[in-house]
């Protein structure tokens, strides 16, 4: 994974197609994709980017989040109207952002590149403080159980999920999924002191999965379910045999990943941030 750094990129004079790494605390806004109402990260992000080249600008994004959701390295990619260098785009667009978004890099991809197409893969983190007393400084940025969670029963449970597999059982209502299956490549599970941290690595992702996954994971974690369980919950292949939605405060997408080829980093120093 190539560690990056907004000061030290290479000032080419960057037009054409460019993709852009975006970090941002998704408190204060409805999610990724943009709204009527304009509170998304996607509304400020192109406005920011209109204000510096002059002119209306589209950003494609790798993955859309949900409101309350973070994102150490979304990536998004633009067909640039002017040419500038790759160091300009990064701090004259954040010069108009907020201080909860930020863009981290910006490399020239491909005319064929696609953020959301082209990517092999995605990864989400959730973080959870276990605590009796709930997050004050975190609030926001982990989740939270006042309960004491069991690792071994969470990694079992964990376990029945890795693979191709219809997540039925895991998929909101709304999901706009073309289909259920989806391959789950890795799913581990960690603590640090009061924090655990989960780490789910997929081809992609139906929408409110990782929540949906967290919540059966919990009620396995705090012993209201046994491991196998997890098994039933997937082989259902419904959304009523499974756990209550976990709230989003403390999910993070880390982001996408693609071939080498494409050049685009996957680590950014956010990543060693939270626990």
């Amino acid at each position: 994974m190539q560690r990056v750094s907004a000061v030290t990129a290479t000032p080419r004079v960057a037009s054409g197609r460019i993709a852009l790494g975006v970090g941002y605390r998704g408190t204060a806004y409805d999610g990724w994709q943009s709204q009527p109402g304009g509170r998304t990260v996607q509304d400020r992000l192109e406005q920011a980017l209109a204000r510096f080249a002059a002119t209306p600008v589209r950003t494609h994004c790798a993955g859309r989040t949900d409101a309350g959701v973070h994102a150490f390295n979304q990536v998004v990619h633009i067909d640039a109207p002017v040419a500038r260098s790759h160091f300009s785009w990064v701090r004259g667009t954040n010069r108009y952002l907020p201080t909860d978004i930020a863009v981290q890099w910006c490399r020239p991809v491909a005319a064929t590149f696609h953020a959301r197409n082209s990517a092999r893969g995605r990864r989400y983190r959730f973080v959870v403080l276990e605590s009796p007393v709930r997050p004050a400084l975190e609030h926001g940025a982990c989740g939270w159980v006042f309960r004491p969670l069991d690792a071994e029963a969470m990694r079992a449970a964990a376990s029945y999920l890795v693979g191709e597999h219809d997540f039925s059982s895991f998929r909101a209502a709304g999901c706009q999924s073309r289909t259920p299956v989806k391959t789950l490549r890795a799913l581990a599970i960690a603590r640090h002191g009061a924090y655990w941290r989960f780490d789910f690595d997929a081809s992609a992702f139906l929408h409110h999965m990782v929540r949906n996954i967290m919540g059966c994971l919990v009620a396995v974690g705090q012993r209201r379910e046994r491991p196998g369980w997890m098994a039933e919950v997937l082989a259902a292949r419904s959304r009523d045999a499974a756990a209550p939605t976990f709230p989003p405060e403390g999910l993070y997408f880390v982001g996408p990943y693609y071939d080498p080829a494409h050049a685009i980093p996957e680590q950014v120093p956010a990543l060693d941030w939270v626990p």
